[in-house]
């Protein structure tokens, strides 16, 4: 038998535990759903220096500090899997999992994004063996050694330095001739002695033997240049892809897997809302997932309201 709520969120990062906050303190039973430990990619960020109320904190206790906010009025923290979502002909929401069924009236999904593949030879084979997404999970099996960075964001300088405390040198491989990093970003890796950048530069390889990488071949797009750089590992950051699949059949996503939403996080299905970096929009950060989060559990309650006094009118 499915357990019933008046509304399921999926996801239990940033904007899942916000909007966890808000709608459950407007006394509606909730249950923030995730399939793992919540957080989100706050527990893989070393060091968060744009949230405001801290001037630094580190990602896992952020993540600590929203979670017991986003319970404290009830919330129910619930795990599984999302394997589908349907909606009945009164407009339940039916999410399955593989722990069973939940039902309520609204869903919020906050499922966020994942680190985008290369798409190379050697980067499935030796995943776990040298290449990783996540410089906080893996960084202390590098100290003393020399790694890449493949990218050129915020992500892919902020792992960078965190890198360049651990590992012998740090190389940043990037496909253009500047980073698209934050310029305060950028000035501290220029200016850190560890930290290395080949440019307008794509890697086409990785190279390993059985148990580890040794390398990786290099095509420079400008030059046509071809080479071959001897690192122990490559930590990748080349963009995210929402986390939607279990939303398609929905309807509710766009051509690259992303949900639009309105002004009021409403997707075009009522009574499903979408927030976070799972949305289609340009700024991805834990501020803005927090802020579409605290306009989704009011809305959601707007909703649920209007839903009763439906009821009351029959």
């Amino acid at each position: 038998m499915a357990d019933k709520y008046d509304v399921v969120v999926i996801g239990a990062g940033p904007a899942g535990m916000t909007a966890a906050l808000y709608a459950s303190r407007a006394n509606l039973k909730l249950a923030m759903l995730d399939r793992g430990i919540y957080g989100g990619q706050m527990n893989n960020t070393a060091e968060i220096e744009n949230y405001p109320g801290f001037k630094s904190i580190l990602g896992p206790d952020l993540s600590e500090e929203m979670y017991q906010s986003s319970t404290q009025f009830g919330a129910e923290y619930v795990y599984g899997t999302v394997e589908s979502v349907t909606v009945d002909s009164d407009g339940i929401k039916h999410i399955q999992t593989d722990q069973g069924e939940l039902t309520a009236p609204a869903v919020i999904i906050a499922t966020g994004s994942e680190s985008r593949k290369l798409g190379v030879i050697g980067e499935e084979e030796f995943s776990g063996k040298g290449v990783s997404y996540c410089a906080v999970c893996d960084g202390a099996f590098y100290k003393d050694r020399d790694v890449a960075v493949i990218g050129g964001g915020d992500s892919a300088i902020e792992e960078g330095m965190y890198l360049a405390n651990l590992a012998k040198s740090v190389t940043v491989i990037h496909r253009r001739d500047q980073l698209r990093a934050q310029k305060i970003l950028q000035s501290r890796a220029f200016a850190n002695k560890n930290m290395h950048f080949v440019w307008d530069t794509v890697a086409t390889e990785i190279l390993g033997t059985d148990r580890k990488i040794t390398g990786l071949k290099l095509h420079n797009k400008k030059t046509g240049e071809d080479s071959q750089m001897d690192i122990d590992g490559v930590f990748i950051y080349v963009g995210a892809n929402p986390m939607t699949e279990s939303f398609t059949d929905l309807g509710i996503t766009n051509e690259a897997g992303w949900i639009p939403t309105n002004d009021r996080m409403e997707t075009n299905i009522p009574g499903i809302y979408a927030i976070g970096d799972v949305r289609d929009k340009t700024l991805r950060q834990i501020t803005t997932a927090v802020g579409d989060a605290g306009i989704a559990g009011q809305e959601v309650f707007s909703y649920i309201s209007s839903l009763n006094d439906k009821e009351l009118v029959k």
